[in-house]
C-alpha cells in the first residue's frame, strides 16, 4: 500500500509527452537526491542500527538507479547537466516538524511519500510510453520504489508509536495530494 491520497493527472502525462528528455534528466537528479536523503538520515540517526542498515541498502540502490538513468541518457544523446528543481520536494520538506523525535518521523514519512509517488509515476510511464526500452526500464524500477516506501514507513515507527505515525502519515499524504494536484510548470518527475 502506497498511502497516496490521489492519482497523477493527465496534465503530467502531457508534460511527459512534450518534454520527455527533461523528465528523464530530472529522473537522474531524483535518484541522486534519493541517495543523498538516505545518507543524511543515516548520519543524523546513527544511533539506530536498523535505520543505518536500511539506509545503506537504499543508498546503494539509488546510486545504482542513478547510474542506470545516466546510461539511458547517454544512449539517447541527452547530456547530464544541472537542472532547476521543481517545487514538490521543497514543499514537502517544509512540512517537517522541528523537534525530535517528530522531526525524524516526518523526514522518514516525507521520504516514504516521495518514493510512493515515484512508484506511481513509474507505473504510469511504463504503461503510457510507446518506447520499448523506456517501458521495460520503468517496469523494472517501480517495485524498488514501493519497497523503499514501505521501509521508510516502518522506520518511522522506531521514533513514535504506530497511532502517531499512522495519523501523521495520513496528514502528510493529504498535503502531498494537494501539492501534486497543484503541480509545477517545470516538467519534472514530480511536477
Amino acid at each position: 500500500m502506497l498511502h497516496l491520497k490521489s492519482v497523477s493527472s493527465q496534465r503530467w502525462l502531457g508534460q511527459v509527452d512534450q518534454f520527455l528528455p527533461e523528465i528523464l534528466l530530472d529522473h537522474a537528479h531524483c535518484e541522486q537526491k534519493a541517495a543523498a536523503t538516505a545518507m543524511d538520515l543515516m548520519f543524523d540517526y546513527v544511533q539506530s542500527e536498523d535505520l543505518c542498515d536500511c539506509m545503506s541498502e537504499i543508498v546503494r540502490e539509488e546510486l545504482e538507479h542513478f547510474a542506470l538513468v545516466r546510461g539511458l541518457l547517454k544512449r539517447r544523446g541527452i547530456r547530464f547537466q544541472g537542472l532547476r528543481p521543481g517545487t514538490y520536494g521543497r514543499r514537502l520538506k517544509e512540512l517537517v516538524r522541528r523537534g525530535e523525535p517528530m522531526r525524524a518521523v516526518d523526514r522518514l514519512l516525507v521520504a516514504a511519500l516521495i518514493e510512493a509517488r515515484s512508484c506511481e509515476r513509474f507505473v504510469l510511464l511504463r504503461d503510457h510510453l510507446q518506447d520499448s526500452e523506456l517501458k521495460s526500464f520503468y517496469g523494472s524500477l517501480f517495485e524498488s520504489e514501493a519497497r523503499h516506501h514501505a521501509t521508510y514507513v516502518r522506520l518511522a515507527r522506531l521514533f513514535a508509536d504506530d497511532v502517531s505515525v499512522d495519523q501523521r502519515l495520513q496528514e502528510l499524504a493529504e498535503q502531498e495530494s494537494v501539492i501534486i494536484a497543484e503541480g509545477c510548470s517545470l516538467p519534472r518527475v514530480h511536477s
